[in-house]
């Protein structure tokens, strides 16, 4: 993530995250520690998977001290082992305790979307097919966890309502049909947009590609279903099969030839990967 967006957008997210927590001070810090003192903490792994989200880590303690320091031994989106050493954060220990719990949720959350994102990612490995997240995520955590995708191997589907053209079941009820849906969206939209409309049966997959949408999405359809609709089809528009998609059922899906899979459980249902901070010093 870059500086830029770091602060332009991240940092009024994680200054949230850290005023839920802190509402009015951290009692339990300011009892053992009232005054500065400078120390140093280390940073944990405690299980196997990728990394991601050390800046977001970093930037939860420079955000409350511009002076703490955060000596990293690894980088976003490689391999991490259990008991290995990932960093040492030095500075206010005031800083160290009140910034522990905020910094660790974000990076225990990031590795563990990354994490699961990279085990789907290698199955899709020698297909043409890419892995597509979804916007089912956590609210305020949208942008830290569409980055932890593209960190463990995926790739960000559109980022918001603003970003592209999605024609989903109630919008073509709104319209009254698959064609209508797509010559509004035509009429509406920018030329630079691509329309993609969500289908649900074959009948929908016809008018879809009859109507000229750029990408045809097969939600929930069976194996059988989606390849008459990739016959249906016929390389007149992009296709994206969604719905329920995991790890255990993405290579039977794969092997049908579709262009994108999307699948909401990258970020949904993803684990955490345990990291801690811990053997905390006091240096002066």
């Amino acid at each position: 993530m870059n500086p830029i967006t770091m602060q332009l957008v991240a940092d009024k997210y994680i200054k949230m995250a850290l005023e839920e927590d802190i509402s009015s001070e951290d009692v339990s810090t300011n009892a053992v520690m009232p005054e500065y003192r400078k120390g140093d903490v280390q940073l944990l792994c405690k299980e196997d998977g990728i990394i991601a989200g050390l800046q977001i880590f970093e930037r939860v303690f420079t955000l409350l001290d511009a002076n703490t320091q955060v000596e990293f031994y690894v980088k976003d989106g490689e391999e991490v082992k259990k008991g290995q050493l990932l960093a040492v954060v030095t500075g206010d220990i005031r800083v160290l305790l009140s910034g522990e719990r905020t910094a660790l949720n974000y990076l225990q959350r990031l590795s563990g979307i990354a994490t699961y994102t990279n085990t789907v990612a290698k199955l899709l490995r020698g297909t043409k097919t890419k892995l597509l997240d979804t916007r089912k995520t956590t609210p305020g955590m949208r942008i830290f966890e569409k980055y932890a995708v593209r960190i463990g191997g995926g790739n960000n589907h559109r980022y918001n309502l603003s970003d592209g053209v999605l024609l989903k079941d109630n919008h073509i009820d709104a319209a009254g049909g698959v064609s209508e849906a797509v010559a509004a969206a035509k009429a509406y939209a920018p030329f630079v947009r691509k329309i993609e409309v969500e289908t649900e049966n074959l009948d929908m997959v016809k008018e879809a590609v009859e109507a000229g949408a750029d990408i045809i999405m097969l939600d929930n359809m069976t194996p059988d279903e989606m390849a008459e609709a990739i016959r249906i089809i016929a390389g007149r528009a992009e296709t994206e099969c969604s719905g329920n998609i995991t790890k255990e059922n993405i290579e039977t899906i794969t092997a049908l030839g579709v262009d994108y899979v999307s699948s909401g459980a990258l970020t949904h249902s993803a684990p955490i990967l345990d990291v801690s901070l811990k053997h905390l010093r006091v240096l002066e």
